[in-house]
């Protein structure tokens, strides 16, 4: 049976239908402004809409809310993945200390990254409007992780607090594609760049003595493509790796519990 895989960003919304375990081809949208019309107009109005969605969120209650509603008026049961206590049927068991407050999106990610590379190490690196980085062991036990500004948000908060770089970045040469910017804007963009990179690469130094060997890197999200390049570690990129996640979980016998 088909079912609908939503992934809710902080910006963003992107789906795909799978079947079999194979995920479709995926659609995105900024959501701002979004209500339950909008969300059942382009998730649920096609004529292929399924009787079930999973959905991971991290979009907060009054987004989920139109978003449930949308799939209540179109007839499709609609099933909020929440982060479990203990390892279920996807054989990843979170390690944060309370494991409720891991962001829902990290976990989804770890068990797609997982599911796609089950006998190695990974560090999972998500990069959307936040960056986050999370170790899972060979053996699907999350070790924990790591959280701080995505390079646009760097680069907006600069911005946004300082006078002199906001003013000296108007404009001007692009200054080129180097660590060392031959202007105030290409200084910026790579220096929030080779930051997010260069955490990457501690992060899987840091995983060695804790896992045994030194993680394979999985990078997905957004900004993947301009932090990707700069990383030395083993590094792959997987597109739509929350959405490879979800299908996993709805594969699993022991689905999420309904909203």
């Amino acid at each position: 049976m088909a079912v609908l895989l939503v992934d809710v960003g902080n910006s963003r919304v992107k789906w795909a239908h799978c079947e079999g375990g194979r995920v479709g081809r995926s659609q995105a949208a900024a959501h701002s402004g979004w209500d339950a019309a909008d969300f059942r107009r382009r998730l649920f109005g096609s004529s292929e809409a399924p009787a079930r969605a999973l959905i991971a969120s991290v979009a907060g209650t009054v987004l989920n809310r139109a978003l449930a509603d949308a799939a209540r008026r179109a007839g499709v049961a609609a099933e909020f993945v929440k982060v479990p206590r203990r390892a279920g049927a996807a054989a990843v068991a979170v390690g944060y200390l309370e494991p409720w407050r891991l962001g829902v999106d990290r976990f989804v990610a770890v068990v797609g990254a997982h599911a796609l590379f089950p006998h190695l190490p990974l560090c999972i690196v998500g990069i959307g409007t936040a960056m986050t980085v999370d170790l899972v062991g060979a053996d699907g036990r999350h070790r924990g992780g790591v959280i701080i500004p995505a390079p646009a948000l760097m680069i907006a908060t600069l911005l946004e607090r300082t006078h002199g770089i906001r003013r000296r970045v108007r404009g001007g040469a692009a200054g080129g594609a180097g660590l060392f910017g031959r202007s105030t804007r290409a200084a910026v963009v790579q220096g929030a760049r080779y930051a997010a990179a260069a955490l990457v690469d501690r992060a899987a130094e840091e995983a060695r003595p804790l896992v045994g060997r030194k993680p394979l890197v999985v990078i997905h999200g957004g900004e993947a493509g301009s932090v990707r390049p700069l990383v030395r570690s083993a590094c792959v990129g997987v597109r739509d790796l929350i959405l490879r996640g979800l299908s996993v979980l709805a594969d699993s016998s022991r689905a999420p519990r309904r909203a």
